[in-house]
């Protein structure tokens, strides 16, 4: 497990493709769990450890989860969380070029809870949600774009939806509509960043994650960071 950031009040790390954040009916243990048990090691605490879940991310998407190491800072996350004061950063590699190289998605979703599917309408149709986003091409190789993603609402399966939605579904997303999934069966989707004041001690903080040991992210990171 890989520890982005920690202080007395929050904990923030890197997950995996392969890690889910809560329990679930897979019985897979969750990340919760594991930096639970980290805190516990390298505390020596005797008793139970508070890990407070402050957010979730897809079981297949990589990148940043932070979690709250007492009460008092899972409730104010909880309520920063509840009303947009966090902003979470995304980053997706897409094959198909975006019709413009930045732009503002605003969708009404309607989730499908047997399939776990989102489906996503240009006009609100009766239980859908708003959804909205704006993104921004940073990066292109030969033949992928990375897009960087800032997060206005948070609904089931949002970007992949709306990405999906424009004509450009995440590479690997097969549920999404891409032809191909990835080798490690995750998609090119990673929460990169956060930011927020820290609940406690009312500093701005920003937090960032690795973008995943992988050939095409370290290539597009690269590209990235010479745009």
């Amino acid at each position: 497990m890989e520890v982005v950031y920690e202080d007395n009040h929050l904990i923030a790390v890197s997950k995996t493709c392969r890690e889910i954040v809560q329990g679930d009916k897979t019985g897979d243990t969750p990340l919760s769990e594991t930096v639970k048990l980290y805190l516990k090691e390298k505390y020596r605490k005797p008793g139970n450890v508070f890990t407070g879940v402050t957010h979730r991310l897809d079981r297949p998407v990589t990148g940043l989860v932070l979690f709250a190491k007492t009460s008092k800072a899972l409730s104010r996350l909880n309520e920063m969380f509840r009303t947009g004061t966090v902003k979470k950063t995304y980053w997706a590699i897409v094959k198909n070029r975006p019709l413009a190289p930045e732009g503002d998605l605003v969708h009404y979703l309607v989730r499908n809870e047997k399939q776990n599917k989102s489906y996503a309408s240009a006009t609100e149709k009766p239980g859908s949600k708003r959804a909205e986003l704006h993104y921004k091409t940073i990066a292109r190789s030969d033949r992928y774009y990375l897009l960087e993603i800032d997060l206005k609402t948070g609904r089931h399966h949002q970007i992949r939806c709306q990405l999906a939605e424009m004509g450009c579904p995440i590479k690997g997303d097969l549920k999404y509509g891409t032809g191909r999934s990835n080798p490690d069966g995750g998609i090119s989707l990673h929460a990169r960043r956060v930011e927020l004041v820290h609940p406690v001690s009312k500093q701005p903080l920003s937090l960032t994650a690795p973008v995943p040991d992988d050939n095409l992210w370290k290539e597009m990171e690269a590209l990235a960071g010479k745009a």
